[in-house]
């Protein structure tokens, strides 16, 4: 049972406004995609009449399989041609060739994949060139040592989805020529500056152990000695910073200020209708609670420090230029596993300020799934990628006292992304620290809940993190 078993107020709900026209939907229709896929029964879409008469001659060899109209964003119908439907000039994709483009998964998660692995090529070549350039600093200096703090060494952190909206804002209505070649290419065109690094000068006293051992002419007794000797040295530290996509959008892109604006519905709009979990976020208009005090939860395996990112104490607290309380749900999460494991009380603003400094941030996102394995290492806790096959895995590690963190598509607790806490098994049942509910958390979940409503398209191991 919780310390405080006061009842939280649950986050205002608003539905989406619904477009007007396809013009409109591309402005104000963040939400639209949503509805679009949850209207597409049996994988088949609907089509915006309107525009496919207008743009025939690109819609050639498509097979658009539906009857209704349905206002949905560009998003669906000429945004993407070329990168998740593989054009307007293909019926079928060689990843599914018996299904048409816009009907199938398959094709669509193809594209995806060669999207993400382009991407992060072209990161990981923009890194190693950064990682070269310190080398040759410091080969050309006289320090006496250096460290690297490069919080990207596991892997690239970056927004896919938003280098997509991106990409496709500036193509404008050029959609024959959007291609994934051509994307790749213009992202490497602008790599040089992509990371960054700075250097201080630091003094490191340092301490020399020598041994030696000197023998009795007399008894032949071996006597060891060891003189400590302490020395100064001038070390360079240096610290790797990834500029992030907004880098992009000004030098590489040069969207204007309506294109970035567009970029970031794009980018919305295409995390909820692939539901990857990468936007995370409350609806506007979220509302926050007052201060819940000190709640620790002790039902479960293990006790558990409750931390909620509408808490007035944290919700207009800054994570990155977003704040926690809307964005806040990676951060928090990890705030409740670092303070209930680690014998460390984290609390979500220190957690968001750490995020933010090591590259885990994500404008207008939440947070890079990364953040949930670094967070973990940073404090000195095990963690394990999991999916969402093995359940027997993660019921038993929360048997055992293991905390696990969960990254949730649109159900039970959320609309868009939302990482959660899993604390616990209790009658068969499995205990959880919502970080946006207390309400939530104070209930009892099937665990069949919790994995068909896992994310299929986590990154960093996930969508489940074994942690403890």
């Amino acid at each position: 049972m919780a310390d405080n078993s006061r009842p939280v107020a649950e986050p205002l709900q608003k539905s989406a406004q619904a477009a007007q026209a396809v013009r409109g939907a591309v402005k104000t229709g963040k939400a639209i995609a949503g509805a679009a896929k949850g209207a597409a029964a049996g994988g088949v879409w609907g089509a915006v009449a309107g525009f496919a008469w207008e743009n025939r001659k690109f819609v050639g060899k498509v097979i658009i399989a539906a009857t209704a109209v349905l206002m949905i964003p560009i998003l669906i119908l000429c945004m993407l041609p070329g990168i998740i439907f593989g054009g307007f000039g293909n019926s079928h994709s060689p990843a599914d060739p018996d299904t048409p483009i816009m009907n199938s998964s398959a094709a669509i998660d193809s594209n995806l994949v060669e999207i993400s692995t382009a991407v992060s090529c072209v990161l990981s070549e923009a890194l190693t060139d950064t990682l070269t350039a310190i080398e040759n600093d410091y080969a050309a200096c006289t320090a006496d040592g250096k460290e690297v703090i490069n919080p990207y060494e596991s892997s690239p952190n970056f927004n896919a989805n938003l280098f997509v909206g991106q990409y496709c804002a500036a193509k404008n209505e050029d959609y024959a020529a959007v291609s994934v070649s051509d994307m790749e290419s213009m992202l490497r065109s602008g790599k040089d500056k992509l990371y960054s690094y700075t250097k201080k000068e630091e003094e490191r006293t340092v301490e020399t152990v020598t041994t030696s051992v000197t023998v009795d002419a007399s008894t032949g007794k071996e006597t060891t000695t060891e003189t400590v000797t302490t020395t100064t040295e001038k070390w360079i530290i240096y610290t790797v910073s990834y500029n992030g996509e907004a880098y992009f959008a000004d030098e590489v892109f040069h969207l204007t200020a309506e294109q970035k604006d567009l970029a970031d519905d794009y980018a919305y709009n295409l995390s909820l209708f692939l539901g990857d979990s990468m936007f995370q976020g409350l609806p506007a208009g979220y509302t926050t609670v007052s201060s819940l005090g000190n709640i620790r939860f002790t039902d479960g395996q293990t006790a558990v420090v409750y931390f909620n990112q509408l808490d007035e104490r944290y919700a207009g607290q800054p994570y990155g230029t977003d704040n926690i309380g809307g964005y806040g749900c990676g951060p928090t999460a990890m705030s409740i596993v670092v303070s209930s494991l680690a014998n460390d009380t984290v609390d979500p603003i220190e957690m968001a300020r750490w995020s933010y400094e090591n590259g885990y941030w994500c404008s207008g996102s939440g947070s890079y799934h990364a953040l949930i394995p670094a967070a973990a290492k940073a404090w000195g806790l095990n963690v394990e990628g999991c999916s969402a096959s093995d359940g027997q895995k993660i019921a038993d590690a929360l048997a055992d006292g293991k905390l696990v963190v969960a990254i949730m598509l649109k159900g039970h607790f959320t609309s868009s992304g939302h990482f959660i806490v899993l604390r616990g098994v209790k009658d068969g049942k499995i205990l959880v620290a919502d970080p946006a509910s207390y309400d939530r958390s104070s209930m009892e979940w099937d665990l069949s809940i919790i994995l068909n409503e896992a994310s299929t398209h986590a990154g960093a191991g996930g969508p489940f993190w074994i942690i403890g």
